[in-house]
């Protein structure tokens, strides 16, 4: 029997987090702002992180387009406790990271890249 979806999301983002030491907490969130997957710690809340980061990926999509910066591939906040970095999954989701403050950032963007190329084809299958 195949897994569910949601599993096999969850697997790749606990996988994520195993492989790039200097992520803490990720999460897969529709562009509604629903929360599809998460591995998030317990005193963060999911509905928003979910809400945020589908504000936070409208609005890059939208400096994007208006700045002729082409078609929206991440958004980046840096603040003094670390990072929160959100990928595009397609056209139906985005992966949203945290990372320490100390995270090698190319490290995570590599990782970042082959997670979210994953779970774009996870969401593929229906």
């Amino acid at each position: 029997m195949e897994k569910p979806r949601t599993q096999l999301m969850l697997e790749r983002l606990r996988a994520l987090q195993a492989t790039a030491p200097g992520i803490e907490a990720s999460a897969v969130v529709s562009v509604d702002g629903l929360i599809m997957a998460s591995a998030l710690p317990a005193e963060v809340e999911e509905d928003r992180v979910s809400a945020m980061s589908a504000a936070m990926l409208s609005i890059g999509e939208r400096i994007a387009g208006e700045l002729g910066r082409g078609t929206l591939q991440q958004v980046y906040i840096r603040g003094e406790n670390g990072y929160v970095i959100l990928s595009s999954i397609g056209e139906e989701a985005v992966l949203t990271v945290m990372a320490r403050a100390k995270a090698k950032l190319g490290l995570v963007f590599l990782d970042m890249s082959r997670a979210a190329r994953d779970l774009g084809a996870i969401l593929l299958k229906t």
